[in-house]
């Protein structure tokens, strides 16, 4: 079944592995299980780039991952946001909003963590170029940003409310 993006994600950030920032220098925020859980199961693992917001904040382009991230060899499930920009101090308890609007590629597993790394920085990369195109960047904007909703969860993009 082919993806209906946007996805839409709404969530407490929450300490993961504490991987992202130690041994990668790339940090990641992280959701409450319960939100992971929420993913629909035709979302397929793997790399995917959208835009993202923590709390009033401005919204930022983002990658992230969503699967078991095998090089670590991961039992949970998780998805971790990368948001392409320079924080001062960390959000953890923050509400984060954040829309899916593309898939980058499968997850998969690494022969060491500098092949690892050259991979995520090819899709920091690639999201960049793939934000910057103007029918894909007015997501940014969208109402789901300004939402002051309460709710958590997941829905996807077919409910119309992805124009502009």
């Amino acid at each position: 079944m082919k993806n209906t993006f946007p996805y839409f994600v709404r969530g407490k950030v929450v300490k993961g592995f504490g991987r992202g920032s130690k041994s990668l220098g790339i940090p990641t925020a992280n959701y409450e299980q319960s939100v992971v859980d929420q993913l629909p199961d035709t979302l397929n693992k793997g790399i995917y780039y959208g835009f993202a917001q923590v709390e009033q904040s401005p919204v930022h382009e983002c990658c992230l991952s969503i699967g078991w991230n095998p090089y670590f060899g991961n039992q949970v499930k998780s998805m971790e946001t990368h948001i392409i920009h320079n924080f001062s101090d960390d959000f953890y308890g923050s509400i984060l909003k954040v829309c899916l609007i593309g898939y980058i590629r499968d997850e998969m597993n690494f022969t060491s963590i500098d092949e690892l790394k050259s991979a995520i920085h090819r899709d920091i990369q690639f999201t960049k170029e793939e934000l910057s195109k103007p029918e894909v960047s007015k997501l940014s904007r969208h109402p789901f940003f300004t939402d002051s909703s309460n709710s958590n969860g997941v829905h996807d993009g077919t409910n119309g409310k992805t124009d502009l």
